[in-house]
């Protein structure tokens, strides 16, 4: 969730049911040397609690001193991602790169319960290719150091994020695990889904990720779903149009204006999938670099229109949306605060 998860996008999805937001993962490596990128982060608001730090990295003295800057932010956990695939993280065993050396793994985990004041949690995926998956071992092993929960993608790092997530590891995992819960994760993408892991697994809780990228409203839907095996029926186009205005307005007040209109083309294809004239739209979203001139575009456009464009004299204006970030929990500390 790089460049996703952000405070804007945490925001929305807490409106819509979210009950346990985690941060964007955050370097290590970035944290200790106070890259602005990454120290940045670790800002979070009071509206998101409970709200997790989330931390990576291969270099075991980084990411102690890491645990130890997160922690300092008091959030209401910290957690280790040991699952990320992308090659520019595992090259550096770092995400689902640890799943190769799981000595590391553990010693990695240890340190940081060890800086923590709070309780730290892990995710992870079954292994590093079919070959190796040995998720079962490595539940126990994370338990006897200390973690307060687990959550595996039911995924190998090999896959990807390709091919289906191979949920019937999921109940040998929660077979191995005594006492702490465990988070199920993989094409948990809509209501439905989310109700089959858990009657299929028998995990305590499900995590959301991809399937919330343009579609916060999948919190609320699952919630619903889970109590009355109805999903509600899907937001108005007004509803629709009202929160990508507010989620671009929370971004250029994150970012900065000209980066957060450029960070929110990303969310487009999710908000407006399925819906008439959606390439159309968002071809025409991306033709602007400021804000005002996305908002005229998107607060005016109306799918049922026989042209699919609205003339610029509209009722609607972009003044109208008026989103303001609160004030932050915590500002990051600096690496050199923190022995």
């Amino acid at each position: 969730m790089e460049d996703v998860s952000d405070p804007p996008f945490r925001i929305i999805c807490k409106r819509y049911g979210a009950d346990l937001l985690y941060t964007e993962f955050i370097s290590s490596g970035g944290l200790v040397h106070g890259a602005e990128g990454s120290v940045r982060k670790l800002e979070f608001y009071e509206e998101e609690r409970p709200v997790g730090i989330q931390i990576f990295g291969g270099d075991e003295e980084q990411v102690r001193e890491a645990a130890a800057i997160a922690d300092a932010q008091e959030p209401d956990l910290i957690d280790i991602n040991f699952g990320c695939p992308v090659k520019k993280v595992v090259c550096k065993d770092g995400g689902a790169g640890i799943l190769r050396d799981l000595p590391k793994m553990e010693r990695i985990t240890a340190s940081v319960i060890e800086q923590a004041t709070r309780p730290v949690t892990v995710k992870t995926r079954l292994g590093w290719n079919d070959e190796s998956i040995q998720i079962e071992q490595v539940a126990r092993m994370l338990e006897d150091v200390g973690i307060a929960a687990l959550a595996v993608h039911a995924r190998t790092r090999a896959q990807m994020y390709r091919g289906e997530a191979r949920w019937t590891w999921l109940p040998k995992v929660k077979a191995a695990l005594r006492d702490i819960p465990l988070i199920g994760n993989g094409d948990a993408t809509a209501p439905e889904k989310v109700q089959a892991m858990f009657d299929e697994t028998g995990v305590d809780a499900v995590m959301i990720g991809r399937g919330a990228i343009g579609n916060p409203w999948i919190f609320r839907d699952t919630k619903a779903f889970l109590e009355t095996g109805e999903v509600p029926a899907p937001p108005s186009w007004d509803e629709r149009v009202a929160v990508v205005a507010e989620h671009l307005t929370l971004k250029c007040a994150w970012l900065g204006e000209r980066k957060g209109v450029l960070e929110m083309r990303r969310m487009y294809g999710g908000y407006f999938k399925g819906h008439r004239g959606a390439s159309q739209l968002r071809q025409r979203l991306m033709e602007f670099k400021d804000r005002d001139g996305v908002l005229e575009v998107l607060l005016n456009w109306r799918p049922e229109d026989e042209e699919l464009r609205v003339p610029v004299a509209t009722a609607v204006k972009p003044a109208v949306i008026k989103a303001r970030l609160p004030r932050p929990a915590r500002l990051p500390a600096k690496a050199s605060q923190v022995a």
